[in-house]
């Protein structure tokens, strides 16, 4: 035997005792080859500080002084086992440690040694500057794992040795049955049901007297049963063993007999559903299934040679590239504004996308022109219907999320399920006309799938959720049909299908199990085991003829397989996860060809019949971990969720054709506010490709800006008070999108709700309802401290709790905090000088708030404990801006001076800072004061003042978008992102209202103050300050100079603030820049 075919037996060995789960001798030959390194068995090792065990594991592979590489290994191993023993106060552990483990670096970097020694005689090693940060020893661990994975894969010791050949499963078992199938065939007089109990032995049929056959009988070497189909068991004890009933029925037992089905729970000696007359015949276990493996002995006539398999695809043999018919060229960008969490194209109209994200909202786009069609925000129509447990639920976290989206078959609804009980059900007629249809109180907590069916030739809506249930309703009525219980955990996700007039339902649960329902009331049909035990989700190939799951487990570990009906068995598993995936990986079919899944930061790509790894695409960069994907229904587009909010559209060179077919149509398209991008190795079709869009670009030309001038063309609402107060300084909705609450430059603070009514049924504001002035009636008033306060010098300022039950206010004297529902003062605290000029809260911390003061200063105060925690210093100008990103954990301050300064929330240190770019020539009154708004993907904030608007990124500094008011021009008093941040709305000093599109800032609509200011006020009335409501993205307030406040909605005929410009290059209003921040001179 060569060498390499004794490696191929190790290999083979190693799978086996994985199979039979002799774990630790699966892991000692492991090392005493040296074959394969377990990665997952070392970091199990390492993160249970089984030191002496992983230096012998490790010592299969290299040794101390193999290459430098190896050094660096042995070297962080014991460098954390050292830092643990000092972390324990055990002083003779650690310096043993020293003399025997960390001695022999000594003479390759003394330096270090020494400071390694000089550790024992601190209190706390973390004194040392460059250990501050060690934290614990599990997070310590983790740490240098990542680390001592990267030295795996730079060390040449180990290349080829991290990961595992790919092996059909129990490989050795079905060469011993070939073996066995050979043996028999050769037999002179061969049984139809050989009795083989050894393999020490050639296999011969032989008499029942004959003395080798009463030895077999008497000494059974092998402890499995005979079965029909094979001689050995295949997988009999693998790891996709179902672990439930003796045996499994096949899938089409079940659904082409659902008339005769015995059910165990209602047959009492039933172990089967249907006529099965051998059970022996039946796989215990998900294993190989194709019927060569099986071959069965019924007289010498079957005696036959296994054929050899081509591995390879079976069809499509004339197109040498199966590639070129992926859609790989990035088309589209659509910019959300929130995370995608769900994607669905319409079957009919192929561009139009439906997007369900994380924060509840769902879209509309027409994909060919990146239009936004449509975007709602999630909002229970009915809450008087809903139950208890529901508004319980959304009072103790409104915060919601899609979990699904879905078109029924022709298009006509979608469904949308979200993680609080809720699924919605909406009709479409169209373009942008989208009506409510349907709202079901589904399941108690989250609704984790829908999916549309037609059970008894009816459309009705399949529900699963975290309530282990699954649920038909219909979908004219709402009325509940069918409720399948019998899962243990938490349904994941359904698939219903109909196969020979059988209307059935695959579920899936978070536990790993697979159960299958007809629609009736006796319990699940079927129960198995996902591969891997995954959280998984199962769909069928275009033409319903062959069936798929893919899902990941707790451990990271991704699977995909084809299975099997006929057999209830794994047919195919599919290679390519090479990483462990960070949360669960989405896949999809297309063209009964092709798999796809979203995985590694990026999407991979499997032919159906064969299971290597075609080709993965990274989209041009930008991928989550586990990206969500969606075909549309012909294979030529595919959507990609990508980082930053946004969504990549990837097309075949059909798909290119079918976008400009579909943008021809469209006078907006070349306007949207996504980005185009047109990279395509087929010169012919790109050139297709830029005819049709410059015909679009030119049929563009009549578009127009959005002017709203007169009171009825907008929907607005001015609010009033009993008496006339002093110009509004700010202005704020609550977050629960009830209320306003505003400050006026005289110190009291003033709030409106909306209340409940039949015209409003969730008391969320509007303009079409005026709301109420709150006045408690001990007649109390919100009145900020004015002590020592310097009215010419005051900065007017407050912050709202998350949960809108305090907020914290300056007018120049003290900080104030007031209870919200009783308007009583709680506490006052930091009396001027300096005084306050800008709160925030801490997103993670109610009881912490970033304060800005008028002598440049930040400091970072504890409500309870009543301390400062930190004082920031760094700007030059009073602090007049304030922003948290709880994802980059970093606080943006501005000063008056255009300062920016970038600060961990965590330590409190200066990360980045610069200036403002202002436009040559300005005057520092033009500038007004800065001000610093995070975008939703809290990467990016809004930098405004007087002379601009700016997106910048936050890590760099880098200005990516930029808006200059024109010279002539009113400079602009304030702006903020709307909701989603698809918008941004601005005020400006000579009261015009200008709403631009907040990916490419161009104006899209502008309210002239003619349409809100009445005759009867001043006309030099303008706004200061503007809000946005927090769910609705085109709703928002302004505040006046003369004391007035206005609510702003589109007319419902309209239903949104214009529609985009087109895009043309050189426009003098927007820039478009990637440069770093202006730095300060030193």
């Amino acid at each position: 035997m060569t060498t390499s075919l004794s490696r191929d037996l190790i290999f083979l060995i190693l799978q086996f005792l994985d199979e039979e789960r002799f774990k630790d001798t699966l892991h000692k030959l492991e090392q005493e080859s040296g074959l394969f390194f377990n990665l997952k068995y070392f970091e199990e090792l390492v993160l249970s500080g089984n030191w002496d065990e992983v230096e012998r594991y490790l010592s299969g592979f290299t040794k101390l002084d193999d290459n430098r590489h190896s050094m660096k290994i042995f070297f962080e191993i014991r460098k954390q086992k050292y830092l643990e023993a000092l972390d324990k106060l055990d002083r003779g552990k650690a310096v043993d440690i020293l003399v025997k483990d960390l001695k022999v670096f000594a003479s390759l970097n003394e330096d270090l040694f020494k400071e390694m020694t000089m550790l024992l005689t601190l209190d706390n090693f973390r004194e040392n500057d460059q250990l501050s940060n060690y934290r614990d020893t599990k997070t310590a661990r983790a740490i240098m794992l990542i680390e001592l994975k990267k030295l795996f894969e730079a060390n040449p010791l180990f290349r080829e040795k991290l990961q595992l050949p790919s092996i059909r499963g129990s490989r050795l078992r079905m060469l011993i049955n070939q073996s066995l199938n050979w043996q028999h065939s050769l037999c002179s007089n061969p049984r139809q049901n050989p009795d083989i109990r050894t393999l020490f032995v050639d296999h011969s049929c032989k008499n029942s007297n004959d003395s080798f056959a009463q030895l077999a009988a008497s000494n059974q070497l092998i402890g499995s049963p005979p079965q029909i189909e094979g001689f050995l068991p295949m997988a009999s004890n693998g790891p996709f063993q179902p672990a439930s009933a003796p045996f499994q029925a096949p899938l089409t037992t079940w659904m082409s007999n659902p008339s005769i089905v015995a059910h165990p729970t209602v047959a009492g000696g039933g172990i089967g559903f249907g006529s099965v007359t051998n059970p022996a015949a039946i796989s215990k276990g998900i294993g190989d299934s194709d019927d060569i493996y099986r071959t069965r002995f019924s007289g010498a006539s079957d005696r036959v040679m296994l054929p050899v398999i081509n591995p390879g695809p079976k069809s499509h043999t004339m197109i040498f590239n199966p590639t070129e018919e992926l859609p790989k060229t990035v088309a589209r960008i659509l910019n959300q504004g929130s995370v995608p969490m769900s994607m669905d194209f319409h079957p009919i109209q192929l561009t139009l996308l439906l997007v369900g994200t994380n924060v509840g909202g769902i879209s509309l786009w027409e994909v060919s022109s990146g239009e936004k069609l449509f975007s709602r925000h999630f909002q229970v129509w009915n809450i008087g219907a809903s139950s208890m447990m529901l508004k319980a639920t959304l009072i103790k976290d409104p915060c919601v999320s899609v979990k699904r989206i879905a078109w029924t078959l022709d298009g006509s609804l979608f469904g949308v399920a979200y993680s609080k009980h809720m699924i919605q059900l909406y009709a479409f007629h169209g373009g942008n006309d989208i009506r409510q249809h349907l709202e079901i109180d589904a399941h108690v907590g989250s609704v984790n799938d829908l999916a549309f069916c037609y059970p008894n030739k009816k459309l009705s809506v399949i529900t699963c959720g975290d309530d282990k249930t699954i649920k038909v309703w219909d979908v004219a009525t709402g009325a509940k049909l069918y409720t399948f219980e019998g899962h243990e955990a938490p349904v994941h996700s359904v698939c219903p299908h109909c196969k020979e007039n059988v209307n059935f339902i695959f579920s899936t649960s978070v536990d790993g199990k697979i159960k299958a329902w007809l629609y009736d009331m006796l319990g699940s049909r079927v129960d198995y085991d996902a591969p891997g035990r995954s959280c998984t989700t199962m769909a069928y190939s275009a033409d319903g003829k062959r069936l798929f799951s893919c899902g990941t487990n707790k451990d990271g570990e991704s699977h995909i397989v084809e299975w099997n009906e006929n057999e209830g068995l794994v047919k195919r598993i599919y290679q390519g996860f090479y990483k462990r995936s960070l949360g669960i990986v989405q896949f999809h079919t297309t063209k009964n060809r092709f798999l796809a899944v979203g995985d590694d930061h990026s999407v991979k790509f499997w032919e159906m019949d064969n299971v290597n790894l075609l080709t993965s695409i990274d989209a041009e960069g930008g991928l989550p971990a586990s990206p969500r994907i969606r075909f549309n229904k012909e294979g030529t587009l595919l959507a990609v969720s990508a980082n930053d909010n946004r969504i990549k559209i990837l097309a075949t060179v059909d798909g290119l054709r079918l976008m400009c077919t579909y943008e021809s149509h469209s006078l907006i398209a070349a306007g949207s506010a996504s980005e185009t991008v047109t990279k395509n190795e087929d010169t012919r079709n790109l050139e297709d490709a830029k005819l049709k869009l410059a015909e679009e670009v030119n049929s563009t030309k009549s578009w127009k800006l959005t002017e709203i001038s007169e009171p009825a063309q907008i929907r607005s609402l001015r609010l009033s008070a009993c008496a006339k107060p002093d110009k509004i300084s700010r202005l704020i909705y609550t977050n629960s999108g009830t209320a306003i609450l505003a400050l006026a430059t005289n110190a009291i603070h003033l709030l409106w709700k909306w209340p409940r009514s039949d015209l409003n049924l969730n008391g969320k504001a509007t303009a079409k309802i005026t709301p109420q002035l709150v006045q408690p009636s001990s007649g109390i008033t919100m009145t900020n401290d004015l002590t020592e306060a310097k009215p010419e010098e005051a900065l007017s300022c407050f912050a709202l709790s998350k949960n809108d039950s305090y907020v914290m206010s300056a007018s120049g004297g003290k900080i104030s905090l007031f209870n919200m529902m009783t308007f009583k003062t709680m506490a006052t605290f930091m009396p001027p000088p300096p005084a306050a000029t800008y709160l925030a809260f801490h997103p993670q911390d109610n009881n912490i708030v970033a304060v800005g003061m008028n002598d440049s200063t930040i400091h970072i105060y504890n409500v309870r404990v009543d301390e400062v925690m930190s004082n920031l210093t760094g700007h030059s100008k009073r602090i007049t801006g304030l922003a948290f990103s709880n994802v980059l954990n970093v606080l943006v301050s501005s000063g008056a001076d255009t300062q920016i300064i970038v600060w961990s929330s965590d330590k409190w240190e200066r990360q980045n800072s610069g200036f403002l770019q202002i436009p040559a020539g300005r005057t520092s009154t033009a500038m007004l004061d800065t001000k610093v708004q995070f975008h939703q993907d809290q990467i990016h904030f809004l930098g405004v003042n007087g002379t601009q608007l700016a997106i910048y990124e936050t890590k760099k500094l880098e200005c990516v978008k930029q808006w200059i008011v024109k010279e002539s021009s009113a400079p602009i008093s304030h702006a903020i992102f709307s909701c989603d941040s698809q918008l941004i709305y601005a005020s400006f000093l000579d009261g015009t209202v200008r709403v631009f599109g907040a990916s490419n800032l161009h104006l899209q609509c502008q309210i002239n103050p003619t349409a809100y200011v009445p005759f009867n006020v001043s006309s030099s009335a303008y706004p200061l300050v503007i809000a946005a409501h927090p769910q609705e993205p085109n709703q928002f307030a302004l505040g006046l100079t003369d004391g007035g406040i206005h609510v702003f909605e589109p007319l419902e005929s309209e239903g949104k603030w214009g529609v985009p410009p087109p895009v043309e290059d050189g426009s003098p209003s927007c820039i478009s820049i990637a440069s770093p921040m202006d730095q300060p001179q030193s």
